[in-house]
């Protein structure tokens, strides 16, 4: 994903340069590095910055390489950026979603990063990056008890084919095959167990603050599970358990509460939707009489209200949380109890 140098980008580099050598020179607290008291903490993006500042506290300077109002996934990280990850005493990232950072670390520290994907197992994107329910008995994606997700859907009756075949019929938003979901941390309960791991990395970084960490993550998930309790309530009784989005990012919030998303496009939302990409939405909207079609606070929300405007229904944000946009002055928990709200409304939860 590198891109040449232009004039004008240099000449930012540059400035961005000169900025933090100031600023550093200064002896500020706030940059990388600033103070030799704290662990360096650079996160690769917004809920990995919030998990780090909760669980470090005062001990850690994090410094978040994904800017408010900017996708993450397509960050590109100017020379200064780069020198924070190789100076930082611990990069919290997770590997396959931001390849420059992935790259940067393989270049510069790959010895102090902390990939949150390797703390519990991914889920596999859904056949095509989404899931709808034409044939499925309950109409529900289904996890079960090893930790596979089954999309009876589309699948049911396929489940011993090799996974060339399986393909469904209908075209499918674009993404690659044995592509990853890296939103993890819509399940509050899979944020928690991130923060319990990160919480002893940090301890072997600066044993004598470790039990302050793991204080603060046991704190911290008890927080995270007092959210979960509200979505399993807040969504156990609806008039409807599928969701329409923009883009499918929420595959684990509908595991973790028997939802089904519906994607206007796969996991990648720049790719722009077919007219047959967007008939079927349009048709699997009206089928499962959907009052809402979600956009996120970060991408453009034409492609949604065409197809409200064709199914009668209004459009809402859904945030995937990827970044915090850039007027935002709220944290993951009010995002997330926004989204909450949001859901609750759109599925006619009692």
């Amino acid at each position: 994903m590198n891109r040449p140098f232009t004039s004008r980008t240099l000449a930012a580099a540059t400035a961005a340069l000169l900025t933090v050598t100031s600023v550093t020179a200064c002896g500020t607290d706030d940059t990388a590095g600033g103070d030799p008291d704290r662990v360096d903490v650079v996160a690769a993006f917004y809920p990995l910055q919030f998990v780090s500042e909760r669980i470090g506290g005062e001990a850690v300077t994090v410094t978040n390489l994904a800017k408010p109002g900017a996708h993450a996934h397509d960050l590109e990280l100017n020379p200064s950026q780069v020198g924070e990850i190789s100076r930082a005493d611990l990069i919290v990232y997770l590997d396959g979603f931001q390849p420059a950072v992935d790259e940067a670390i393989e270049q510069n520290s790959k010895d102090r990063a902390f990939d949150v994907a390797t703390v519990q197992p991914l889920r596999d994107a859904a056949p095509g990056g989404h899931s709808h329910s034409h044939e499925g008995e309950d109409g529900h994606d289904h996890e079960d008890e090893d930790g596979h997700d089954h999309d009876h859907d589309h699948d049911h009756e396929d489940e011993k084919k090799p996974e060339e075949e399986k393909k469904p019929e209908a075209e499918q938003p674009a993404d690659s095959d044995g592509a990853k979901d890296p939103h993890v941390w819509l399940d509050p309960t899979r944020l928690a167990t991130i923060g319990d791991k990160l919480a002893e990395r940090l301890g072997q970084v600066a044993p004598e603050q470790a039990a302050d960490f793991t204080a603060r993550a046991k704190q911290l998930r008890t927080e995270l599970e007092q959210l979960d309790g509200e979505f399993t309530e807040g969504l156990k009784t609806c008039q409807r358990r599928e969701i329409v989005v923009s883009h499918t990012a929420f595959g684990y919030l509908t595991e973790r509460y028997e939802l089904e998303q519906i994607g206007i496009t796969g996991l990648t939302p720049e790719n722009e939707p077919s007219p047959r990409r967007l008939a079927e939405v349009a048709e699997s909207a009206r089928e499962h009489k959907a009052t809402t079609i979600f956009f996120e606070t970060l991408v453009s929300p034409k492609v949604a209200e065409t197809i409200a405007t064709e199914v009668g229904a209004k459009t809402a944000v859904l945030d995937p949380l990827e970044g915090l946009s850039a007027d935002n002055d709220g944290d993951y928990f009010s995002v997330m109890r926004a989204n909450l709200a949001a859901l609750r409304t759109a599925l006619g939860c009692s």
